[in-house]
């Protein structure tokens, strides 16, 4: 989010229970309501995938997060590029 709207907040995370899902695919599904993202895991040499997270969200939401991760990962491309951080 912009610097000037992040709420302050303190995230707090249970490795045990929270832990990081891989995925090499993602089935998005868009409708008028929202958007719904299947997160999932190619399973081994296989033509099978697995749902491992489903995430649901406004369209609003939707714009936003795809706002912010681009600029997340052209910052970072930035950081790979010059070997620093800004």
């Amino acid at each position: 989010m912009d610097e000037k709207k992040k709420p302050d907040m303190s995230i707090n995370i249970n490795l045990d229970t929270t832990p990081i899902l891989y995925t090499d695919n993602i089935f998005m599904t868009v409708n008028e309501d929202g958007v719904v993202l299947d997160i999932a895991q190619k399973l081994g040499p296989t033509n099978q995938v697995r749902i491992v997270s489903r995430i649901g969200m406004s369209k609003d939401h939707a714009q936003k997060f795809l706002k912010e991760m681009g600029k997340l990962l052209v910052m970072n491309q930035g950081q790979i590029e010059t070997g620093r951080k800004n």
